[in-house]
C-alpha cells in the first residue's frame, strides 16, 4: 500500500486484494442508472463489459451490482476513514436508502451530508424544472473522522472584508463585536458603536480581519462549475468532474501522506487532484482507455517533486520488462508471484525473496543456463540448511527460480536433481506469471503544408491487438519525457503550427490491451 497504483481490472476483483482497514478516504463516481448510450464512453471491451452487467435487469439489479462493490469498499475503509458517493437523480434515492443506510454497511448513524452541487451549463427543459445539480453522499465509518474544515473554508466577501474599517495601534485592521452581556444595549453587530470602545470597554471585543480563516462550507455548492468545451482541463471524457471538487474533497477528509481510492478511476481526475496533494492514491478502471489517460494525465503534471506510481495493466509489455532496474523487477515479479521480495538490495546470497517459506531466486535474463541451477543449488543449503533438508526429505519444493526462460541444460538438470536426488526447484518463466505482450510498432511522420508553419503529422501503428488512440507530445524532449499535449486522438492525424527553431514532436499509440509504443520525429520551422 506504500505504492501509488494505477491498476486495470474489475474493481469487485481489484478491492478483494486490499487490506482491510487501510484506505482514509474513497470517492466514487459510480457510472449513472441514466439507461443512455452516452454512459458508454470509451467504447472499449471492458466498459461495454460493465455496462451490460449494470443493464442486465432493472433498478433492483443496478443496486445490487453496485452494493456488492461498496460492501467492499466499506471493509478497506479505515474506521476513521470517509466514503463520497458521486451521483443523480435517477439512483440517489435507492442507494442511499438500500446500500449506504444499511446497518451492516455505514448506517443511518454514519450519514454526514447529503452534497448538492449545482452547476450552471446545462440547458433547461421546456417540460420540467432544469435538472443542474448532482448529489454527493458524504459518509463515514465512526464518529472519529478526518474533517479538515478550514482547509476549505470560502474566502470572505469584499462587503464582508469592508466592514473591517478600524485600525489598531500596529496597523492591524478590526471591527468591534458585542460580548453578549446580559442586560448590555446591544442586541445586534449593528448596535456596536466605535465610542463604546472607550466608554464600556466590558461591551465590546475586537474582531481581527487576520484572524480570519474564511466562511465555513455549506452542503450546497456552486461555486464550482462543470467542464466545459474551453476549460484547460478539458481532456475528452464527457462526464470528467472539475479537479476543484476534488480538492476541495481531498483537503477536508484526509491529510498529507493519506491514501484516497477511486474504484471508477474514468478521466483520472481523483488520482492526478491526490498526487498533487501529496497523497497516497490507488485508481481503478475496467476501461484500458480510461486507466492509459490517467496514465497520461499524471505524466503531464509529472514534476521533480511527484511521486511514483505503478501502472498495473492485465498484459505486460515484454521489451519494457526486460529493461526494467534489476531491483525493481526483482521486487515486482517476486510481488506478483504472491512472494515477498527481501527489503533490502544485495546481501542475499542468491535468495531474492520467499513465498510461503520457500527461497525465491530470480534473473531478468533469458535462456538461463545449467550454472545458474548449480549455485541456486547451492545457495539453498547456504542459506538455510535445516529448511533444504527437510524439504528434500519430504519431497517438497526446495526453491523456485523465475527468469524470462530457460535453456535446454537448465530444464534437464533440474529434472535430474528431482529424480536422482530428491532436490525439487521449480523453473517459473515470466509468462506464467505474467500474461506478456508486443507492443504496437508506431510511424510518425511529418509533412509541411503550404500554409506558413503549418505541418500534417499522421501515426500509423501495427499490433498484434487494435489501436485504442494516440497522445501526442509537440514540444518533447528526452530528459522531461513525454508530456502529452493532445491526451486523446482516435485517427493518428493532427495539423499544427509551429513557431520558428527546431521542434520535436512524439507520439504514442496505445492499444487495446493497454500497450504502447513511441515514435518521435524533428521538424525545423524557418
Amino acid at each position: 500500500m506504500s505504492t501509488n497504483k494505477l491498476i486495470l481490472g474489475d474493481n469487485l476483483e481489484v478491492l478483494k486484494t486490499i487490506k482491510s482497514d487501510s484506505v482514509d478516504l474513497i470517492y466514487l463516481d459510480p457510472p449513472f442508472f441514466s439507461n443512455r448510450n452516452y454512459e458508454v464512453i470509451w467504447g472499449d471491451a471492458g466498459e461495454v463489459r460493465s455496462f451490460q452487467d449494470r443493464w442486465s435487469g432493472d433498478i433492483s439489479h443496478y443496486i445490487g451490482w453496485l452494493k456488492e462493490r461498496v460492501e467492499e469498499m466499506y471493509r478497506v475503509l479505515k474506521p476513521t476513514g470517509s466514503l463520497f458517493l458521486h451521483c443523480d437523480w435517477h439512483a440517489s434515492h435507492y442507494i442511499k436508502v438500500d446500500i449506504l443506510d444499511r446497518k451492516d454497511l455505514f448506517g443511518r448513524n454514519n450519514f454526514r451530508n447529503e452534497i448538492v452541487w449545482c452547476y450552471k451549463s446545462r440547458p433547461q427543459s421546456k417540460k420540467y424544472f432544469g435538472r443542474k445539480h448532482d448529489v454527493i453522499f458524504f459518509y463515514t465509518k465512526s464518529e472519529n473522522y478526518t474533517f479538515n474544515w478550514e482547509d476549505v473554508v470560502r474566502s470572505l466577501s469584499d462587503a464582508t472584508i469592508g466592514k473591517y474599517r478600524l485600525k489598531d495601534e500596529e496597523g492591524r485592521l478590526y471591527r468591534l463585536q458585542g460580548r453578549g452581556i446580559k442586560g448590555s444595549p446591544i442586541r445586534s453587530a449593528k448596535d456596536v458603536e466605535a465610542k463604546w470602545e472607550i466608554t464600556n470597554p466590558e461591551l465590546v471585543v475586537r474582531d481581527y480581519l487576520d484572524e480570519k480563516i474564511g466562511v465555513a462550507l455549506e452542503d450546497w455548492w456552486e461555486d464550482i462549475d462543470v467542464i466545459n468545451q474551453n476549460s484547460k482541463e478539458l481532456i475528452g471524457y464527457p462526464t470528467q468532474k472539475p479537479e476543484t471538487l476534488l480538492e476541495r474533497i481531498i483537503k477536508c477528509a484526509t491529510n498529507e501522506g493519506d491514501m484516497v481510492l477511486d474504484p471508477f478511476v474514468g478521466g483520472g481526475t481523483t488520482v492526478a487532484v491526490a498526487d498533487k496533494l501529496n497523497r497516497r492514491w490507488i485508481g481503478i478502471d475496467q476501461s484500458v482507455m480510461a486507466v492509459k489517460v490517467s496514465d497520461y494525465r499524471l505524466k503531464k503534471q509529472r514534476d521533480a517533486f511527484s511521486q511514483d506510481y505503478e501502472l498495473i495493466l492485465r498484459h505486460f509489455d515484454y521489451d519494457k520488462l526486460r529493461n526494467k532496474d534489476a531491483w525493481d523487477f526483482e521486487k515486482f515479479i517476486i510481488e506478483q508471484f504472491g512472494g515477498k521480495p527481501n527489503a533490502k538490495k544485495g546481501g542475499d546470497s542468491g535468495i531474492d525473496g520467499k513465498k510461503d517459506g520457500i527461497p525465491i531466486q530470480v534473473k531478468r535474463s533469458d535462456n538461463i543456463g545449467v550454472n545458474v541451477i548449480k549455485n541456486f543449488w547451492a545457495s539453498l543449503q547456504q542459506f538455510d540448511k535445516k529448511l533444504f533438508e527437510k524439504n528434500v526429505k519430504e519431497k517438497k519444493t526446495a526453491g523456485y527460480i523465475i527468469a524470462f526462460s530457460f535453456g535446454k541444460g537448465a530444464i534437464e538438470e533440474v529434472a535430474r536433481l528431482k529424480n536422482k536426488e530428491h532436490i525439487i526447484i521449480e523453473l517459473k518463466k515470466v509468462s506464467d506469471i505474467l500474461p506478456l505482450g508486443n507492443p504496437p510498432k508506431v510511424t510518425l511522420t511529418a509533412k509541411e503544408l503550404e500554409d506558413y508553419n503549418k505541418f500534417a503529422l499522421e501515426a500509423t501503428a501495427e499490433t498484434d491487438a487494435e489501436i485504442a488512440f494516440y497522445s501526442w507530445d509537440f514540444n518533447h524532449n528526452e530528459k522531461d519525457g513525454f508530456k502529452p499535449d493532445i491526451l486523446l486522438d482516435k485517427e493518428g492525424k493532427q495539423t499544427r503550427e509551429f513557431q520558428s527553431g527546431e521542434h520535436q514532436i512524439a507520439v504514442e499509440a496505445v492499444d487495446t490491451q493497454g500497450l504502447d509504443a513511441q515514435d518521435k520525429v524533428k521538424i525545423k520551422v524557418k
